[in-house]
């Protein structure tokens, strides 16, 4: 009998008490170190894959501004108001009247990465006859297949496979000491199975509890071992036993010798209202785990974390304020969590290797229901995250006015993402792109990752947040001063003469985002040089000016 087919025979699967020295075998199966030759990876990048589990309600995340009659019409006890202190956060005032986006009110963490130009919005993403079942839509994002295929591998998996062959026999080893890749949670998914069906990954809450799982087993091994069929299995699973430990040792190892980011705080919890079991923050402490393993050296190439609490057919939002609740929190868990992490990677020097990314197995109906909920639909946006993402809206708003039975339609398969994250971040070669299973979509795959020039960033944040040269310059009484800001707030223009004094207040007021243009008269000065000096929170910016 070969190993899988002793292990198809063990039930695993069913979560039986089969045990081993006092530990389920399950879980050591899920602990046991599917790794490969990470000498055969050409980087040190690293993928963080964010799984929103449940089904997240895309337009509530993303409110298509130019379509907000429609969208208030189509779900009225839920839609973000237009107006007032909880509003929609105009997202960028660049976009087109089309396309210009609302974040839900508690997405100010997101918007600010946004405006820092480490953040990709891709609009409406699905695939073709979306099926309404969690467990297999979740199944088929995870293997990177059809709506009517069943593959026992998940794309991960088979990335990994490639990329780290000779698994598991080889590992750990000097090139690849860690895991290929890590789950939080309490399992392997589907995502990270190979075409054996050995995962790639192991599951872990947390990396000292993991250590003391594996530690705890072990005893005396047998004297000797039968060269049968049964001892071949035998000292298979003890050799799992060894490698399981030496993976615990060395995850604990990385763990105690990384660190945060001292000026860094994670969030806890939600500040508004929300039902009890919303109110933590359960994203946070998942991703601080992460950064603090890259912190110390873990060379793990895919992390998946989760959030769940998504599937909001009731109670999505408080009967009083559609802007709170439990999605209301879940997205706040998100956007807090993210931006933290960032701040936190870049204090650690690590933000030029991490993108990171969110999915989640589909959207909402554009409908919403009778009990302040939603009902499963299909497309949804998804969030990249990182420093050297191509920042930006990706795809253009739903159209509201062309539903399929009441569904969003998708302008964006799956997998043209996460081919983008394959070729363009992971950098796989065709090789390892057709072992993934997706070369189907290399031609079509998004531009998501930008080109690894520093100052992308700034590049993006200097479009959409500028002082602009006023005119006429030198002036004799009137000229006109023009700035551009990406964040509603308050503006302020001084003019200051060459000793750093200020002479004069152009502006002083809160402003919409937006291109703006203010005429100031300046006859009442002498002639001579000036600076005049824009502050509005996220710039400060000065000019030179020549009175006549």
């Amino acid at each position: 009998m070969r190993r899988r087919g002793f292990l198809k025979k063990l039930p695993l699967a069913a979560g039986s008490s089969f045990m081993l020295n006092s530990l389920p075998l399950s879980a050591l199966a899920q602990a046991a170190p599917l790794h490969r030759l990470a000498a055969s990876s050409n980087n040190d990048r690293v993928l963080i894959l964010i799984q929103l589990h449940g089904g997240n309600d895309g337009l509530n995340t993303v409110i298509p501004i130019e379509q907000y009659a429609e969208y208030y019409n189509l779900r009225p006890n839920l839609a973000i108001p237009d107006k007032g202190k909880r509003k929609y956060i105009d997202l960028d005032s660049s976009l087109s009247a089309a396309d210009q986006a609302g974040l839900h009110p508690d997405l100010t963490h997101m918007k600010a990465l946004y405006d820092q130009g480490k953040m990709n919005i891709v609009q409406n993403v699905a695939y073709e006859n979306v099926n309404g079942s969690h467990f297999r839509s979740r199944d088929i994002w995870f293997m990177g297949g059809d709506y009517n295929e069943y593959l026992p591998s998940g794309w991960m998996g088979r990335y990994l496979d490639h990329e780290y062959p000779g698994y598991p026999d080889s590992y750990p080893n000097d090139q690849m000491p860690d895991p290929l890749a890590i789950e939080i949670g309490n399992g392997v998914s589907l995502a990270f199975h190979r075409n054996n069906g050995i995962p790639t990954a192991i599951s872990i809450q947390n990396p000292e509890q993991f250590y003391d799982l594996v530690s705890s087993v072990g005893g005396l091994p047998p004297e000797s071992i039968a060269n049968t069929h049964y001892g071949e299995e035998l000292r298979w699973i003890m050799d799992i036993e060894e490698k399981s430990n030496q993976f615990a040792g060395r995850l604990k190892e990385v763990y105690e010798k990384g660190s945060n980011s001292q000026d860094v705080e994670y969030p806890d919890l939600y500040p508004f209202n929300a039902p009890p079991g919303r109110i933590k923050n359960r994203l946070a402490p998942q991703l601080k785990m992460i950064a603090r393993l890259l912190s110390g050296g873990v060379k793990t190439k895919i992390f998946l974390a989760r959030l769940g609490g998504f599937d909001t057919h009731a109670e999505q939002v408080e009967s009083y304020d559609a802007t709170m609740g439990t999605h209301a929190a879940l997205l706040y868990h998100i956007s807090s969590a993210m931006k933290a992490f960032q701040d936190d990677l870049k204090g650690l020097g690590l933000e030029d290797r991490v993108m990171s990314m969110t999915f989640s197995e589909f959207g909402r109906r554009a409908f919403s229901n009778g009990s302040y909920g939603s009902d499963h639909g299909t497309a949804a946006p998804m969030f990249v995250f990182g420093k050297m993402v191509q920042p930006g809206v990706t795809g253009t708003n739903p159209d509201l006015n062309n539903l399929n039975r009441g569904n969003l339609i998708h302008q964006f398969d799956y997998r043209q993402v996460f081919t983008s994250a394959v070729v363009d971040w992971l950098q796989a070669d065709a090789e390892a792109v057709e072992a993934t299973l997706l070369s189907d979509w290399v031609d079509s795959r998004l531009p998501i990752v930008g080109n690894g020039i520093t100052g992308t960033n700034e590049g993006f944040f200097a479009q959409r947040n500028f002082l602009d040269d006023c005119y006429p310059n030198p002036v004799a009484d009137k000229t006109v001063f023009a700035f551009r800001m990406n964040t509603d707030g308050k503006v302020k223009i001084e003019l200051l003469d060459v000793q750093g004094r200020s002479v004069a207040t152009v502006l002083d007021e809160f402003r919409k985002a937006g291109l703006h243009h203010i005429t100031y008269n300046l006859q009442h000065l002498k002639s001579g040089t000036y600076l005049y000096r824009l502050e509005n929170g996220a710039l400060t910016q000065s000019k030179k000016l020549v009175k006549l």
